[in-house]
């Protein structure tokens, strides 16, 4: 049975995603993530976490754990063609509209794609595709994928690790986050773990690397794992956490870019400037890490048990509420081919109001019209994975 807050937060950050990689988009300014440091990346990686944990966790308690990897390892061969298909999707949409000449905009070279149409004579060097095929070269925007399949390869490991003891899980999974950690490593001077984006640049000093580093990141989704396997208990639904976790939500705020941008707090912009190691997207600084878990646990008490607070009561509204929860629990059912929609789709929308404005009602518009395209691939990707076909055969045999 799936779990309606999961499903339901899941879905949540897909139309936030949407709202966030398009170009000039107003509704970017006002998202969660602009009152404090974690943003939708947390809520999908995290909600990730628990949802790999009765997807896959099942598989290694009843198949063993060869076979347990062999599901990782076909989710990863999955996840990685829809990379590779998001890319050259994305790309070629953007070529396309550059080409048309019908704004001033060179779209593809906003993507950062010089190395790929300019700088790298493609055709006589193709080492460049060779590179991007290898996960060698991690194009910006296109990112969360590859940091998702590094994490979801982990996963094999410390299941191992959790049958040998939880805490030697534990262990290996901070001792990995800090070695994700560039600021600290360079503190501690140890080796910085984190893969190289642009094989082609010799300086190490220079080289780019993964703007989401699955090293750091991954403390997040096996915290996710964790809870949703019983390897962490639920935490307790009481005032004084909800006060400390409220506490952490609200601390944030003056150093988020709310606080800057809206607020004007006195040094905040100074704060952020002299200590980005602490909320590094990047590396998932601490101050990320303590941010989120403050929000997820608000989350969790306001949905209730099971998500019970979540479901429309018997009345006009909840009905109507019900109806608007069911859209969110299907996108969030679907979030693997919905996240790749939504970015194309936020791409072109920032097209279509580069061409018509983007005055309120514009804005309004564009980004309810992006929503709906990505309600419609849940429904269309739900439908297809029931096969209906099947159905349609049984009944064609049976006459």
């Amino acid at each position: 049975m799936r779990d309606v807050r999961l499903d339901f937060f899941r879905g949540l950050a897909m139309f936030i995603i949407l709202f966030a990689h398009t170009p000039g988009n107003v509704f970017t300014n006002w998202i969660p993530a602009r009152f404090g440091f974690s943003d939708a990346t947390e809520m999908f990686v995290f909600c990730s976490g628990m949802a790999s944990a009765i997807a896959f966790g099942a598989t290694f308690d009843r198949a063993g754990w060869l076979l347990g990897t062999a599901r990782v390892v076909f989710r990863i061969w999955q996840i990685y063609w829809a990379h590779v298909c998001l890319f050259f999707a994305t790309a070629a949409l953007m070529v396309y509209f550059t080409n048309l000449d019908l704004t001033t905009r060179n779209y593809w070279g906003n993507l950062n794609l010089w190395m790929l149409f300019v700088e790298s004579e493609m055709w006589e060097n193709p080492s460049i595709l060779l590179s991007f095929m290898t996960l060698g070269w991690v194009p910006n925007l296109f990112d969360i994928l590859p940091m998702y399949m590094v994490v979801l390869a982990m996963m094999p490991v410390f299941i191992v690790l959790a049958r040998i003891h939880f805490g030697l899980l534990v262990a290996v999974s901070v001792s990995v986050w800090v070695l994700g950690q560039r600021a600290l490593t360079e503190y501690l001077g140890i080796p910085y773990l984190n893969f190289m984006a642009e094989p082609w640049v010799g300086d190490d000093n220079w080289q780019r690397r993964w703007f989401l580093n699955p090293f750091g990141w991954q403390v997040l989704f096996f915290t996710g794992f964790a809870f949703m396997r019983g390897w962490l208990p639920k935490p307790p639904v009481s005032w004084w956490l909800i006060g400390l976790a409220a506490l952490v939500v609200l601390a944030n705020v003056p150093f988020s870019d709310i606080g800057v941008r809206e607020l004007g707090v006195e040094g905040a912009r100074e704060w952020r400037a002299d200590h980005p190691q602490w909320f590094s997207k990047t590396d998932f600084g601490i101050l990320r890490y303590g941010q989120f878990l403050g929000l997820a646990y608000l989350g969790w008490v306001i949905a209730g048990d099971k998500g019970d607070r979540l479901r429309g009561g018997d009345t006009a509204l909840g009905r109507i509420w019900s109806r608007i929860l069911a859209i969110f629990l299907k996108v969030g059912q679907q979030s693997l081919a919905v996240f790749v929609v939504s970015i194309v789709v936020g791409r072109m929308n920032g097209v279509i109001m580069d061409l018509i404005g983007r005055d309120l009602w514009i804005v309004v518009t564009v980004n309810l019209f992006g929503m709906l395209l990505l309600v419609i691939t849940a429904y269309v990707a739900g439908w297809m994975k029931s096969q209906p076909w099947k159905t349609g055969r049984a009944a064609y045999a049976a006459s």
